[in-house]
């Protein structure tokens, strides 16, 4: 008798975690910052922490829907055809070349699952496109390898984010993800971005965030973000621009509004505006050349 009441509280548990789990989750989100980073063995997309990203969780989760009914539409078609017309039992093959109605509604069906798909996919593009009302401007700026962010202004901040070396990581960082400098946006604000690149094609992606666009010599184009929660969120250089390419890395820190004015005071001392790199152009060049070495190393190995 014990036994079965032990089970029975276990199915309960089992049964009513997946309900109880969302909360204590949203909870958490409440007292501690969120962090948009990749996971290993993860199967969908990182979590959305923003307007832009949970619009594009909606538009793959309908072609999702629509490729898996296609997929089994099909696969079912196909059964039945292997299982009607085998040669047993059809000892003479047919020799029906054309069917109207058929050949209507395959060329019809596609047509409109493709105007389903569409519809909400030019919607999207549109909505990332720029934000009509920006609370801040940030311009993004690619270099071979690293990041630079100007904040402009009446006291505008510019300053260079860098790749921490595998040797210097601290305990808890992550390793090709962390930065020297962060990215620092208030939460809950629409903030306009401006990428263009100082040399090659780069790509300015945060998964998290949904916001991916390309930084192209002698162009500036534009999209926003909108961080949702506090938190820190990753990203990657998306375009192959060269040697380092894995090793110019995105970090996106979204902090209160208060927090962020107070960084931005302090930001507007520690860089001075004009000179992007705060190390000297020396100490610059070591660091590209330090982390060239490290990827030969590696290649090597």
């Amino acid at each position: 008798m014990q036994v079965i009441r032990r089970l029975w509280a276990a199915f309960l548990i089992l049964l009513t975690a997946p309900l109880a789990l969302p909360a204590i989750s949203a909870a958490q989100a409440q007292t501690k910052e969120v962090v948009g980073e990749p996971h290993d063995w993860a199967v969908g997309m990182q979590t959305a922490y923003g307007p832009i990203k949970s619009q594009i969780d909606s538009l793959n989760n309908l072609v999702l829907v629509i490729i898996i009914l296609i997929s089994v539409f099909v696969a079912a078609l196909l059964g039945y055809v292997i299982w009607r017309y085998n040669a047993k039992r059809n000892t003479v093959a047919s020799r029906t070349a054309h069917h109207t109605v058929l050949e209507i509604l395959w060329t019809v069906i596609p047509v409109l699952i493709l105007v389903i798909i569409a519809i909400p996919s030019f919607r999207l593009v549109y909505y990332e496109d720029r934000t009509p009302n920006p609370d801040v401007t940030v311009k993004v700026t690619g270099h071979q390898w690293y990041w630079e962010y100007t904040y402009p202004g009446k006291k505008p901040v510019d300053f260079s984010s860098y790749i921490v070396p595998d040797d210097k990581l601290k305990p808890g960082q992550l390793r090709l993800l962390t930065v020297d400098n962060e990215l620092v946006i208030p939460v809950n604000k629409n903030i306009r971005v401006l990428t263009t690149s100082a040399d090659v094609i780069h790509s300015f992606f945060v998964p998290a965030l949904g916001i991916q666009r390309y930084a192209i010599p002698g162009r500036t184009i534009e999209t926003w973000m909108r961080a949702d929660k506090p938190g820190v969120f990753y990203g990657e250089c998306n375009q192959i621009c060269g040697t380092n390419h894995s090793r110019m890395p995105i970090v996106v820190h979204a902090v209160p509004e208060k927090e962020f004015e107070a960084w931005m005071v302090k930001a507007q001392t520690k860089f001075a505006a004009g000179t992007p790199d705060t190390a000297p152009a020396q100490d610059t060049a070591t660091r590209v050349a330090a982390a060239s070495q490290v990827t030969t190393v590696s290649a090597e190995r």
